[in-house]
């Protein structure tokens, strides 16, 4: 692929205010309710879509990692509402505890990812999916098992990322679906060096992976992100993650992949300067917020929203009303 020279100021170090967005607004769900129950009824109010074979992308995180999305609750999910559905993943582009399929399948048994069917998309090959309008991509490299599946739930533990600035749904899709080599390799590699992409056409290569999955799916796609946990580090950093320091703040559900991880934060940034300084820090620094204003330009959602509280009869709240009574983050 030829060398793009990048157009500076493409604000990915700024977080766009609510009052500068424009265009329609998204529905998104939230609840408190940091549980199996509260997972259960968030997912509730996205699942009707979800047809036929379904497969969840969830990120299954290294050995012993202490931040994932808890086993219990999509133990649960799984038991109450998708019983047939399986969990997909691919194997990663670093060298680490999922680098290989071998290594893959032995650190979902010691995370208890055993309760339902895992598909390591990438196990048997990959497949090609178009990326419609993208600059950097025409196509993108995925698990070749991905076409077998009729719909996708995307469940997200939201939290930072060393590269990405944060990981969000468009993370979960745009690197953990491609696959571990080939499309990863797309993604990060540039000029001999693997992890030679870094800011915006970071951002903007991650969008466009996400595009042709979702893309692919259509209307047969949502989105449930988990605000628990938070650290600046991403799951794949497992045990070395650094300590979270940013309040737990509940569960978001939408169909809209913009409208979600726009909502995820924003409410990062409704936090107090004390609570959020952290994570906001590692979004600027990495110019996380392309993310957002990439997918935008990609027509994949919208950034403007209504906040309806599952816990009060959907009455549309505001940001500052979702997190009034967050309390300093300890673990559990």
């Amino acid at each position: 692929m030829p060398e793009k020279i990048l157009a500076p100021g493409r604000g990915g170090e700024r977080n766009i205010p609510y009052e500068e967005r424009t265009g329609d607004e998204s529905v998104v769900y939230f609840t408190r309710d940091l549980s199996a129950e509260g997972l259960m009824k968030a997912y509730s109010m996205v699942c009707d879509n979800l047809k036929g074979k379904v497969a969840v992308k969830l990120h299954t995180g290294e050995k012993n990692g202490p931040n994932i999305i808890p086993r219990e609750w999509v133990s649960e999910l799984f038991k109450s509402k998708l019983s047939d559905a399986t969990i997909v993943e691919t194997n990663t582009f670093y060298e680490g505890d999922r680098y290989t399929t071998e290594l893959h399948r032995e650190t979902l048994k010691v995370n208890g990812w055993t309760f339902a069917p895992v598909d390591i998309m990438d196990e048997h090959g990959t497949t090609m999916l178009p990326v419609k309008n993208g600059k950097w991509f025409s196509e993108m490299s995925v698990g070749k098992s991905m076409p077998d599946y009729d719909s996708l739930l995307v469940l997200t533990h939201f939290k930072g990322h060393q590269m990405g600035g944060f990981g969000g749904s468009n993370k979960n899709i745009g690197i953990g679906c491609a696959d571990g080599r080939i499309g990863k390799g797309m993604i990060h590699a540039k000029n001999g060096n693997d992890w030679g992409v870094v800011e915006e056409e970071l951002m903007e290569k991650i969008a466009e992976s996400t595009k042709a999955t979702i893309d692919y799916f259509a209307d047969r796609v949502s989105y449930v992100n988990v605000l628990r946990n938070m650290s600046v580090s991403c799951d794949c950093e497992g045990t070395a993650a650094a300590p979270v320091t940013t309040p737990n703040i509940g569960i978001l559900a939408s169909l809209d992949i913009l409208a979600i991880d726009q909502t995820s934060v924003d409410l990062i940034f409704a936090l107090a300067d004390k609570d959020n300084k952290d994570l906001v820090e590692r979004m600027m620094t990495r110019h996380g917020f392309r993310q957002l204003t990439y997918m935008k330009e990609l027509g994949m959602g919208n950034d403007r929203y209504r906040l309806l509280d599952l816990d009060n009869n959907c009455n549309e709240i505001s940001l500052k009303e979702a997190v009034k009574d967050v309390v300093p983050f300890k673990y559990e």
